[in-house]
């Protein structure tokens, strides 16, 4: 299993990024996904989600209405398109893939950073 994540970089404020993450080694189409992020000395926390079945994508409220999670399932990829960037958006961006509604994250990438500053 490997989820490959990549897209980050530095921005302007108020400029936009995309990330990817390409998955393999698991039936994508059976898993959602999502995106975390990490600040430096903070935890890990929850960004957006997209279910498996087509249902509608979640967001802290932090980003509503900056940042859109979308899924190609044919190339078994995940999408964060992130606009209208601020400072405290930068952190350390990692994807995840949840099994259906599980509950549970089971599988994780490895962090691709984002850094919003001028």
């Amino acid at each position: 299993v490997q989820l490959q994540a990549s897209g980050g970089g530095l921005v302007q404020p108020g400029g936009s990024l995309r990330l990817s993450c390409a998955a393999s080694g698991f039936t994508f189409d059976d898993y959602a996904m999502g995106w975390f992020r990490q600040a430096p000395g903070k935890e890990r926390e929850f960004v957006a989600d997209i279910p498996w079945n087509g249902g509608s994508a979640g967001y802290t409220d932090a980003v509503k209405g900056r940042f859109t999670i979308s899924r190609d399932n044919a190339g078994d990829t995940v999408f964060l398109q992130m606009n209208n960037l601020k400072p405290e958006d930068t952190a350390a961006y990692y994807c995840a893939a949840q099994y259906r509604d599980s509950g549970t994250w089971n599988f994780w990438g490895q962090g691709t950073e984002v850094t919003v500053s001028s």
